[in-house]
Parts: C-alpha cells; structure tokens; sequence
C-alpha cells in the first residue's frame, strides 16, 4: 500500500523506530475503548426543584435515556424516556416538579424539539413538533412553573420568535415576534423578554426592554468584544442584570448593570482569563461565586457565606469541582469532580450538615484503568504569545514524574473545534485514549481560543492557516526542544476547526505531520461561509470579519489561500477524513469535495462517512467504530498499540466509500460488519 503513496512514509526504517519508541513508553493494559467512549453508565445527575425527585441519564437497551429515582433510593430509578437511537444528551427539570424537559434531533441535523415527560405517567409530550425547524429553550422559572420559554425559526428561519408552551398541554402562545431581528433573548423571572442582542457589521448592541414595550440601548461594543461581552441574567427584582463585559479591558469580567440608571459595577475579574463560569442563588438569581480557568479551573466566593461551601468542597473532592444542580431552596447540591485521573465522579453535597456523597462514576469500568496525569503548559510563540496548553504522557514513561518522557514520543497533537472554544485541564477521553496506546498527546490553545481575553481571541482575527497554524507549529516545535517527540513522529488529529487545521497542517506545511485526521473539517472556506445554517444569520459578521468576507473581492481572494482544498496537490502524508452526512454547519460536501480532488490527482484518501450523523457521532457504534478506525490508522502511521476492533461496530451506520484499505483490519470489520446475521432474510 506504502508503493502507492507518493512522499507519503518515510520508510521501514522510521516506521520500525517510531513503532518501539511507541512501544517502549509501556503504557500499562490496553484500555478498551468502549470504557472510554461507550455510553456512560450514569451522566448528568440533577435534582427536582423541591428535591423529592433525582435524574439522569443512563442507557434504556443500549440507548441513553432519562431516568428518575426518589431523592435517596436510585435502586428504585425507572426509565421515563424511550429514545431508541441517537440517545438523549440534554434534559432538566420543569419547575413544577412533574415533568422533565429533554431535546432531541433528527439524525445529528441540530433542528431540537422540546420534550416533556410527566414523570409519574411517562406521557411524553413533543412541545415543538414542527418539521424542519430549530427550538431553543431560553428559560424556566419558579415563578411560572407550568411553561417554558423556547425560541422557534418557523416564521423565517433566520430569526427566533418567542413563544410560552405549556409544560402539560403543549399549548403555545407567541409572546415576542422577532422583528427587530435579534441574535438572541434573556428573560427575568417572569420569563418576559428583557434583554435582547442585536448584531451588526461594526459590532454588536444590548438593549433592554421600556416600559411601553419597545427597546432602547443599553450597551454598544465593537466587534472587538463580541466574544467576550454578553448578558447572562436578569436578577430576581428585575432591576439589574449580570454580564460578561470585557469593554475597557482584556479580559471579561462579570459586572451588574442597573437596567433603571445603567451605572455598572464590577463584580469580579482575573488580569490573566475570563470570568468563566458564575454560581447563582436560585430565587434572586444573585451571584454567590465565580470560576476563573488559566491553566486550571478555581473558585472564588463573592458571598461570604458561600466560602464555607467552597472550603468543604475542596476539602472533600479538592480543587476541580463544578456545581451542576440545586434544590430551588439551595440546601442540596449535585457536584461533579473533573479531574485527569477521577473519571467525572458525581456527589450530593447537603449545605446543612456539610455531608459530601458520592453518587456514581460516570464510566466505573475505567476503575484501576492506568490513567495518566496531565500537565499544563505555558508555550510561547513566535511572535511572544502565550499558549495555554495541555500534555498527557503514558503511564510509565515519565519515571521521575518532571512532566516529560525518559525518551521522545511519537506524538498526536489534538486540535481543539470552534475555533472559538478551547481546551482545559480535566479528565480527556482522547488523552487517556492515546496515551493509553503509546503517544505523547499535546493540546494547544491556538490564538482565537476564548477563555484568555479579548486580544488573544481577536491576535487570530483572518489567520486562518497562518498565524493560528504557526502557533500549532510553535507548540511541535517546542515538544521536540523538550525532547517529547521528534521532528518526524507527528499526527495532527482534530474535529471541526481542529479538522481544518488537519486538512492544513497536511496541505500548508505537508512535511511537518506523518499523518493527520479530519473530523467534520471544512476543506473550502469560501462553500463553508456560503453554506451555514439560516440560524446563524446574526453569527455572519463576525465570520466575516474573523476569518474573512465572501463579499469582497479580497476576502474572496484570502478564503481561497486559506482553504486546503487548493493546496491538495501537496499532500504528501496519510490521511484519514470523517464525516456525519447530516452536518449542518460543516455539510457532508467539504469532505467530499477534498477526497475528489484527492481522488483525481491519485492521491490515497480514507474516507468514512456516517449518514445518520451530524457534527460529531452521538450514536454509541458510530461512535467507536469511529475511534476503532482512528486508532488503526494512527498504528499504522506512527507505530503506536492498537486494540482489535471486535464489536466496534455493532449498530454502527458506518461507510468507508474509499481507502478502506490503508487502515488495519478496517476491511475485515467491514465485511464483518455487513455480512447477514444468521437466519437473517434478504
């Protein structure tokens, strides 16, 4: 297979040496992938409003569903949900304490309905049964238990419109017809509309609702800070509200604005990161604690009384907990551990007596699994950035514990999507995964990241494969210095933007990576603007102004050099691209239009296409067998462990339309796959 790559290998001799440096890492048993990437046995633990009640999600016949218990007895939890096949990923409570809400979409197209569940009956009521439209939930309250507000596109499908639904009945009144064109909504406790956003080409603007039911401005913000400036809430008296604002500073601090005088106060902030998460008092809605996230995630009380939570916490689970459900009354908390080493463990936390319960291990089967610690980084840039980084070694490779290997590593660096997202510390399924199989994994906050401020967001303002790109090189470049890898023993893997930085990393700097990975990646930055979803109308200007504008002749010019779709001619090394056929933001023909022209200039391509998935594989088979054929790719290019695929791809959609043959044993499970069950009819 080698014979027919051009420039694709190096060698047998590379190929040998990186195969021992892989293997003498000696990462400890294999850990299967189903512990890691199978259904959890228990995820996303909440309470009901008057406590009585706890759920979560678990499987239903290999399908996860809702189920609910008894505060205190969860051997008696029962199933309220039936989904038989992509499995529910969202739900919460109604404030009556009767029904639980949960979303779902069809085959991964991102177009969620509203469920409720009356819990005692199981009546499952579908709030939004409108085909082809996108509902979002953008609130409850205690003061209206019996309705949720959720935003709906079937007037224009650019545009929300408001609408009350009856909890119950399912019965709808729209309460805010969205002519006005706004990005989005924040309601107070009555759950009347109050704040609005309003997107434009110089920036965005915040208003508030007047008392004759119109609206004027609040705030305006250049485009600047639209990533780090928003609303969050309106408190309980209706009088104030909480905001992320980064406006006449870096980073984004959580501030009150009086809605009445619009005097504002500054409420917490951090010189080095955003303020990235805040507790809430359930009734007043008033803010009890901030969480800031640099290199590792902290807390800090802004009501003294709160303090004494965050000491017994810490004591109990340490540092890295997060406060996921309350009791309306706020004595009962779920918290959830997000540590590299404790699998996200859920506990009960009770305020009056300090009690710390252990609930369940979201993943148990990975219990005595050689897990390895990860280590925050603080890499530099060419041009004296700073990125926040990440970096997970295999067991038994680091033996004096100073955060690098006895010996370098082949090395797989994970690129974080978004780009407007990043990476953090905590437990990683793909680091624990390919560790576990002999590499050095590296994740990289790229410039453009969030989390860091607004000049580190807007430093990768049209760097689409420039600056963004150099600073992954930076990091590679950093790793060998360190002597964790070598120049030459290098995967690039991501999903998203992490896939177009795949695409790139093979396309602008082909002699850089031994091989990359593309997961729903866009190939062509021009039919990915032309091609969003109508919903993210509001999104568009900033999608002009930061990765470039369709509209002008320049910005057509810079989509075209940064797209790899026109540098395919230089692919030199392996890859491996994977798509859900029912993406909405990154459609099905970014993949297919890069493995065409692939195809058309003989060059090898796996392509894997899975045609009842969107952006990422929900389904539990398309799911592993998607990191079955990753894993076999990434053993063939660096040399790395590699678990057979055995019952990876049982209840899988999975297709493999070219290249099936490059990976190992991807052709095998595939005729395994499709072969007919026996006493099956045709």
């Amino acid at each position: 297979m080698s014979a027919q790559w051009p420039r694709v290998l190096a060698g047998a001799l590379l190929m040998t040496m990186m195969t021992i440096s892989a293997a003498a890492a000696q990462p400890g048993v294999l850990i299967p992938r189903d512990a890691l990437f199978g259904n959890p046995t228990r995820t996303q633990a909440r309470l009901s409003p008057d406590g009585k009640f706890m759920s979560w999600i678990a499987p239903r016949d290999g399908v996860l569903n809702v189920w609910v218990a008894p505060y205190g007895k969860p051997e008696a939890a029962q199933p309220i949900t039936s989904d038989t096949k992509r499995g529910i990923r969202q739900h919460f409570w109604g404030y009556d304490g009767k029904h639980v809400l949960y979303l779902q979409d069809q085959g991964g197209d991102e177009n969620w309905r509203v469920h409720s569940v009356e819990v005692a009956s199981g009546k499952d009521i579908d709030l939004t049964p409108i085909a082809g439209v996108q509902a979002q939930v953008v609130g409850v309250s205690p003061r209206r238990p019996d309705v949720v507000l959720v935003g709906l596109n079937d007037r224009k499908p650019e545009w929300h419109d408001l609408h009350e639904i009856g909890i119950a009945s399912g019965d709808r009144k729209l309460v805010e017809q969205n002519d006005q064109e706004f990005a989005g909504y924040v309601e107070d406790s009555a759950l009347k509309p109050r704040l609005a956003v309003k997107s434009g080409v110089d920036g965005d603007e915040m208003l508030v609702r007047n008392a004759r039911g119109g609206w004027d401005s609040l705030l305006k913000y250049g485009q600047e800070d639209t990533q780090t400036t928003s609303p969050i809430v309106i408190e309980g008296d209706g009088h104030t509200a909480l905001i992320s604002s980064s406006i006449g500073r870096n980073t984004a601090a959580l501030v009150r604005v009086n809605l009445d005088t619009r005097a504002q106060t500054v409420l917490a902030a951090n010189d080095r990161a955003d303020v990235a998460g805040v507790w809430l008092e359930p009734l007043s809605r008033r803010p009890q604690a901030y969480s800031v996230n640099y290199l590792v995630n902290s807390v800090t009380a802004i009501e003294p009384a709160v303090q004494q939570d965050i000491d017994a916490l810490t004591k109990a689970l340490g540092p890295q907990f997060d406060v996921t459900s309350r009791t309306l009354d706020d004595r009962k908390w779920v918290v959830v551990v997000d540590d590299p080493l404790t699998v996200l463990t859920t506990y009960l936390y009770e305020r009056d007596s300090g009690s710390v319960t252990k609930l369940f291990d979201q993943r148990p089967a990975l219990a005595g699994a050689p897990l390895a610690p990860m280590t925050p980084l603080e890499i530099k840039s060419r041009d004296g950035l700073t990125l926040v980084s990440y970096l997970t070694l295999p067991k038994g490779s680091d033996a004096n514990g100073d955060g690098r290997p006895d010996r370098p590593l082949p090395l797989v660096l994970n690129v974080h999507g978004g780009p407007w997202a990043r990476d953090a510390y905590g437990f990683d399924a793909e680091h624990q995964w390919l560790a576990n199989r002999g590499y050095a994994v590296l994740s990289v906050n790229y410039r453009g990241s969030t989390g860091f401020g607004k000049r580190f967001i807007n430093a990768g303002n049209l760097e689409w494969a420039a600056k963004m790109h150099d600073d992954l090189i930076d990091a590679i470049d950093y790793a060998v210095r360190e002597k964790i890898t070598t120049a030459d023993s290098v995967a690039i893997y991501g999903g998203s933007y992490g896939g177009y930085a795949a695409l790139v990393g093979l396309t602008f700097t082909p002699e850089r990576f031994a091989c990359g990975v593309d997961i729903v990646g866009p190939s062509n930055l021009a039919t990915l603007l032309g091609s969003i979803p109508p919903y993210w109308k509001a999104f568009f200007e900033q999608l002009a102004q930061r990765v470039g504008d369709p509209r002008t002749e320049a910005g057509r010019k810079l989509l075209a050099e940064r797209s790899p779709l026109t540098h395919v001619g230089a692919i030199a090394r392996p890859l491996l691209i994977m798509q859900g056929a029912n993406d909405p933001r990154v459609k099905q023909a970014e993949s297919d239009q890069i493995v065409a022209a692939m195809k058309a200039k003989g060059l090898p391509v796996t392509y894997v296409l899975y045609p009842d998935e969107g952006h990422g594989f929900a389904r539990p088979g398309n799911r592993t067998s998607s990191y079955a054929i990753s894993e076999g790719f990434l053993s063939k290019c660096l040399g790395g462990r590699y678990e057979p695929v055995g019952d990876d791809f049982a209840g899988s959609s999975v297709e493999v339309p070219v290249g099936a043959g490059f990976v190992p044993g991807l052709e095998a499970a595939l005729l395994k796959h499709s072969a007919p069950k026996q006493g099956a009819t045709h």
